[in-house]
């Protein structure tokens, strides 16, 4: 099997037609200028020189901005810098991302681009309004169904937490998104970020953040809707950068939110915990000690990020866990068996 590299190239509000009230792309990506095709050819010739395997599939994939909103003839410059690799074999393809409402019949083929996301954001046409997006969903639902038409792997960008969005409104996005098939997801929850509306409705009491464990409970539950219907999340929670950051720490332009730099593993621990204890409560026994087999690539989110799943357990069911590495177990599956229950405790004492 091919390990996957990406090799990130950031376009930080190229082709963006307005300045949503989150977002300050220059901020997210760390990157305060424009790109350009050489500086595209020298990032990708590092990131190859670095890359170990030999059997491995390569992608440049082109983030932040509206790729397809930019003047063609940049779009072409870029593009014809990362295709130069593909024709040499060092790249397999190449993914862009972009705004719904600037997706045509036009989307560039020659250049091997096999994935686009569409940065979504909401389904909502209120949220979408109050956010400035720009689009409305029915943007989404057309460009979705042209870039599928067309044979490109599609994909979805949504945010959790937006200003006045609900649990129910992430849940609606959600299901209305699995609707339109895209085969990637990526989920961020709302970080306030320095210079955007955002900050300014935060600083006027105008919009309150989610908490880390608020914005956990509320992905959890859209990663498991995503996942019953097997579509990929590629990504929960913005990439951690000197500039995306703990509020306040060193050159952090976060200024609150539910910023965690192991996110992901927040929540997908999270659902694992939910897991265990819905197994647990199956026995018709009261137990003391348990132990977990899994597969080895699931052992850390079954423990928890610094161990808080068999703390928890603990401390809320009086219940002492052992987790135990087992191969022949299927990744995403696990046995819980009985080690001791509170009747043996009680006989020996």
């Amino acid at each position: 099997m091919k390990k996957e590299y990406i090799i990130p190239i950031f376009v930080p509000h190229l082709g963006c037609p307005n300045s949503c009230t989150f977002c300050n792309q220059k901020t997210i990506s760390g990157q305060a200028k424009q790109v350009t095709a050489k500086e595209v050819k020298e990032t990708i010739e590092y990131y190859l020189s670095n890359f170990k395997d030999d059997n491995k599939y390569v992608e440049v994939a082109f983030f932040g901005g509206s790729f397809t909103g930019i003047e063609e003839e940049v779009q072409e410059e870029l593009l014809q810098a990362a295709f130069d690799f593909i024709k040499q074999k060092k790249v397999n393809s190449i993914r862009i991302s972009t705004r719904p409402d600037y997706i045509d019949k036009k989307i560039l083929k020659k250049y091997k681009v096999k994935t686009i996301e569409l940065g979504v954001q909401s389904t909502n046409d209120y949220i979408l309004a109050r956010c400035q997006r720009g689009h409305t969903f029915e943007d989404v639902k057309k460009a979705s169904k042209l870039i599928r038409r067309k044979h490109f792997i599609l994909g979805h960008q949504m945010m959790v937490g937006l200003p006045e969005s609900t649990k129910l409104d992430e849940i609606n996005t959600t299901k209305s998104l699995i609707k339109l098939k895209p085969k990637i997801v990526r989920i961020y929850p709302v970080l306030v970020i320095k210079g955007t509306k955002l900050e300014e409705e935060y600083r006027n009491n105008e919009y309150i953040p989610l908490t880390v464990n608020q914005a956990v409970e509320r992905c959890k539950e859209i990663v498991t809707l995503f996942n019953k219907k097997n579509i990929r999340v590629i990504r929960i929670g913005l990439q951690n950068t000197n500039t995306i950051d703990e509020p306040g720490h060193n050159e952090s332009e976060v200024v609150a939110g539910p910023y965690h730099p192991a996110f992901r593993q927040l929540v997908e621990s999270s659902m694992w915990y939910d897991s265990v204890v819905e197994e647990i409560k199956q026995f018709n026994t009261k137990v003391k000690l348990v132990q977990v087999r899994a597969n080895p690539v699931n052992i850390n989110n079954i423990i928890g990020h610094k161990k808080e799943n068999i703390e928890k357990l603990n401390q809320i069911y009086d219940v002492e866990v052992k987790v135990v590495a087992d191969e022949k177990i299927k990744p995403g599956h696990f046995k819980v068996e009985i080690l001791k229950t509170y009747d043996e405790c009680i006989n020996v004492n």
